[in-house]
């Protein structure tokens, strides 16, 4: 071989060679540890840190120095994870690879790795809302038929944690004046400290779920964050609770989440119809949508932008929003200083649960148990809201760097160690004992119809009608087009519903009263496959509404 080829080929091995030796000794999840846990989640770098660090320090200790190594899959938000675990479902159920459970009296739709067969790819979903790990993953599931079969399989896409009646009093009961812990049988399983049989069946708000395909770790709740210079310049005082955002004067400086996009809020839609019910809440909703300067596919956005004075106000999942104003607040400065502020709307504070499931056929069913019950432990608890250790040796408790502003699910946490929290909310005090009222699932179609897909419209109509009331207060004019904006079409039924008494070609109003039929004929054209056409439907409704208040705004100006 001559010099020049050998310094060629010198050249290649060399070329190839520097990835090789810069490349890291261990990459997360890989095979140098002795253990691997698969965890799909759609929480935030810090979080991961925190519980991806302490995890491995609990399990090492409890298995004499062997290691573990978490790999954490995020494919996007919420429900972009839901779409993930349920085409990768559906697909193991049409193959044979996941099929019903053959444990004795496993509750109904159980599923489970059939024998023989390669595991899911997935230990865990970890974060997201209770209606996410309740609806979507449960008790929707995954659904196919499989080779042979003539009828369709549906299963949940999670398993029964299985935790001890004694392991959930441990968490989720209260403790008694002496703090020894108190049962208190399925009142613990509700976001609320009133016992009351009353108050159980008039509410839904489940921190786990009975069967136990889901459990909560940290409890969220849903606000306004804001930013005091931007409202200062606008005249605007600083919001108390939801009816202080649809302030005219906020139009276009409204930070939104998609709730397309985002389950979390979705959730936060859902509370405002909760607690204000269907007409004033669709009211609070259109005056809400109609301030937003865009509709971001990350609820994490919108207290970003606010904090940079992209937007005067935004809705906000409390931790965000008191991050945010954390992360932006000055040396010496209280939080009633700080330019960003955060605030649970008075009177209508919605808690919701941020669960873990145990997804079926998972690699390491064991590890994710213990996963699981590290999350529920005083030492996975108390990384969600203790303040950061700082080095102390003393402090066994809490996040090593990041303070991750999220309230625990352990009650006992509360009592016990105050002095550590970095905010000393009780969720379980503070949470609003309002019942779920089953509407969650008009949210995505009506806001997209009413907003989302015409929403430089809708704002045109919204600026239109403000600006004639401030011309001409009183003029009756003023009442038809705020009848008009909030106005909902009659819904045509396409599909008979002999459960409703309802013929294809049967209208009904779209209101609270009839929204239950309304949502099986939508459910129908939707196996059907003409879902579509209804929202094109609903969609010119609103579109025809919006013009016609710019005529009559038109009109009066003249």
């Amino acid at each position: 071989m001559n010099a020049a080829r050998v310094i060629v080929v010198l050249a290649f091995v060399l070329i190839l060679g520097v990835p090789l030796a810069f490349r890291p000794a261990a990459a997360p999840g890989s095979t140098s540890a002795d253990a691997r846990l698969v965890i799909i989640t759609p929480h935030n770098e810090q979080i991961r840190y925190e519980f991806g660090r302490a995890f491995s320090a609990w399990y090492a200790a409890r298995h004499g120095g062997k290691t573990v190594a978490i790999d954490w899959r995020q494919p996007g938000g919420t429900s972009d994870i839901v779409k993930v675990l349920r085409a990768t479902y559906s697909r193991a159920i049409a193959d044979g690879r996941i099929v019903p459970s053959d444990v004795p009296d496993a509750p109904p739709r159980t599923p489970m790795l059939a024998p023989g067969r390669e595991p899911m790819p997935y230990d865990l979903m970890f974060g997201g809302g209770s209606y996410d790990h309740g609806v979507e993953v449960h008790s929707n599931g995954a659904s196919a038929t499989p080779a042979g079969a003539s009828e369709p399989v549906s299963l949940s896409m999670s398993v029964p944690a299985g935790l001890t009646p004694e392991e959930l009093n441990e968490v989720f009961a209260i403790r008694d004046g002496s703090g020894a812990l108190v049962a208190i049988g399925d009142a613990a399983n509700v976001v609320s400290d009133d016992p009351r049989p009353e108050n159980l069946s008039a509410s839904e708000h489940r921190v786990y779920d009975p069967d136990q395909f889901w459990i909560g770790t940290a409890l969220s709740g849903f606000g306004i964050v804001y930013n005091r210079d931007a409202l200062r310049a606008l005249g605007v005082d600083e919001p108390r609770d939801w009816h202080d955002i649809t302030d005219p004067r906020l139009s276009g400086q409204l930070a939104a989440a998609d709730p397309r996009m985002s389950g979390s809020v979705t959730t936060t839609y859902e509370s405002i119809l909760n607690n204000f019910g269907w007409d004033e809440g669709w009211k609070l909703l259109r005056r809400i949508s109609a301030n937003a300067r865009y509709f971001s596919g990350s609820s994490a956005r919108p207290p970003v932008d606010v904090s940079q004075g992209e937007a005067a106000v935004g809705l906000a999942i409390d931790f965000y929003g008191r991050y945010q104003s954390q992360a932006v607040r000055r040396e010496g400065e209280s939080p009633e200083e700080s330019r960003v502020g955060y605030v649970d709307p008075a009177g209508a504070v919605y808690i919701d649960a941020d669960p873990i499931s145990i997804l079926a056929g998972g690699p390491s069913p064991e590890l994710a148990r213990e996963f699981l019950r590290f999350v529920l432990s005083e030492e996975g608890q108390a990384l969600w809201n203790f303040k950061v250790r700082n080095g102390e040796s003393s402090a066994t408790l809490g996040p090593e760097k990041y303070e991750l502003r999220r309230m625990p699910v352990r009650r006992s946490l509360y009592a016990d160690y105050p002095s550590l929290f970095v905010d000393r909310a009780d969720p379980y005090a503070l949470n609003a004992p309002t019942p779920t009222q089953g509407w969650r699932s008009a949210i995505t179609p009506l806001m997209t119809a009413f907003a989302l897909d015409i929403h430089s419209e809708q704002q045109r109509a919204w600026d239109a009608m403000n600006k004639a009331r401030e011309l001409a207060p009183n003029d009756p004019r003023i009442g038809d087009m705020e009848a008009l904006f909030d106005a909902f079409p009659e819904h045509e039924f396409r599909n008979d519903l002999e459960k409703f008494g309802l013929r294809s070609g049967d209208r009904l109003p779209l209101n609270a009263q009839n929204y239950a039929a309304i949502k099986a004929d939508w459910r129908a054209s939707q196996a059907r496959g003409d879902g579509e056409e209804v929202r094109v439907r609903y969609t010119a409704f609103f579109r025809s509404n919006y013009r016609e208040i710019v005529r009559i705004a038109s009109e009066m100006s003249r």
